[in-house]
């Protein structure tokens, strides 16, 4: 793997993002939308980009080695905080890392729990149900979804997003955990 950074929304290039969010095979994973054109993408931008500025919340554009590969974040959605994780399908390799690294997040803004809510087109994901106080089925915006009810490990005093370098626009994983 290479360098896995995490930037603002607004600081992401707009033309790959776009490209990414309008990919079949990631919107067949995703609450159905029509497709994003410059308009609704910077519309969409600037919602996430105030769920950012909401207290609990972080919202953060994806590059692996200065290419875009989509976006991550906690999000407050239906009054939980909720992870999201879209990428490239040809990042999906690294969801793990990125999920780590979300749940980093939620510890340092003193999440107790989060949700993660899988498309029901998903898989069950054995490590996620080792992880869940609850896993159930739901439906949310019309959809089916297997929720996964997640306890966010206290923050250790002393170490700092498990070792990664925190830079003032980007946080960066170079790789080594």
């Amino acid at each position: 793997m290479g360098v896995l950074e995490y930037l603002d929304l607004k600081n992401i290039e707009r033309c790959e993002l776009l490209r990414i969010l309008n990919k079949e095979k990631i919107r067949k994973h995703l609450v159905p939308h029509e497709k994003f054109n410059k308009a609704s993408l910077d519309e969409w931008i600037s919602c996430k980009v105030s769920m950012d500025s909401t207290k609990g919340c972080k919202v953060q554009g994806v590059r692996v080695d200065g290419a875009v590969a989509g976006w991550c974040g906690i999000q407050l959605e239906n009054g939980a905080y909720e992870i999201a994780i879209v990428l490239d399908e040809k990042y999906w390799g690294l969801g793990v890392s990125v999920f780590k690294d979300v749940m980093t997040w939620a510890s340092e803004l003193g999440h107790g729990h989060v949700v993660l809510n899988l498309f029901n087109t998903r898989p069950e994901y054995k490590f996620l149900t080792r992880m869940a106080s609850r896993v159930h089925e739901s439906t949310l915006w019309g959809q089916k979804y297997t929720s996964y009810e997640l306890g966010v490990p206290c923050k250790q005093e002393g170490r700092s997003n498990r070792g990664r370098q925190v830079l003032p626009s980007a946080i960066t994983n170079t790789g080594h955990q």
